[in-house]
């Protein structure tokens, strides 16, 4: 019975590899749908970066930067993937655009940082941490752009309300992370 249970479904690699990735580019997406508005900002908060960081973390480098690159240009050709029901290159030029392309860049750096083996979850949340921190920037740097403003400023509305939500959403991601990582990466690599 337990040959049963641990036989794969799917055998390939590369099948196995296509279907996270399509999985993390839906939950991105659908993440995006989690959103509150907060009055004091033109970017909303949501669930997004939960499914970025774990897409790079468990998905390794690659497969995470590529997963949120066909987000990302899913939302260009039209698809109301981005949040609002947003779409389009416009979408990019808006407020949260920058975060978008961050989402890119912390797929990549969370799936880097966490390439080693064995790791304690109080280091895996300091990487998540760290690259969940590479998104805030990104979009704290495009808001003082397209705002015209003080980068303390931009920090104020673009990094700062933040902070608290996207540590608990590292926590999150750490503690699934530290679950099934050991697996996922077993299937994937």
């Amino acid at each position: 019975m337990e040959n049963i249970i641990r036989r794969e479904l799917v055998s390939s690699k590369k099948i196995c590899q296509v279907l996270a990735v399509g999985a993390f580019v839906i939950l991105t997406a659908l993440s995006a749908f989690v959103r509150i508005p907060l009055p004091f900002t033109p970017v909303p908060f949501t669930l997004q970066t939960f499914f970025v960081l774990l897409s790079g973390a468990l998905l390794g480098r690659k497969l995470g930067f590529f997963a949120q690159t066909t987000y990302m240009f899913l939302g260009l050709t039209g698809s109301q993937v981005f949040t609002g029901l947003g779409s389009g290159s416009l979408y990019l030029l808006g407020p949260t655009g920058g975060y978008i392309v961050g989402f890119i860049l912390a797929a990549y750096l969370a799936g880097n940082l966490l390439n080693n083996a064995q790791q304690n979850n109080a280091t895996v949340f300091l990487k998540l941490l760290f690259a969940d921190f590479v998104i805030l920037f990104c979009g704290t740097l495009w808001l003082k752009t397209i705002l015209s403003c003080s980068l303390s400023k931009a920090f104020l509305i673009g990094f700062l309300p933040f902070v608290l939500g996207d540590c608990l959403k590292v926590l999150l991601a750490t503690v699934v992370y530290s679950k099934i990582h050991v697996r996922v990466k077993s299937v994937l690599r």
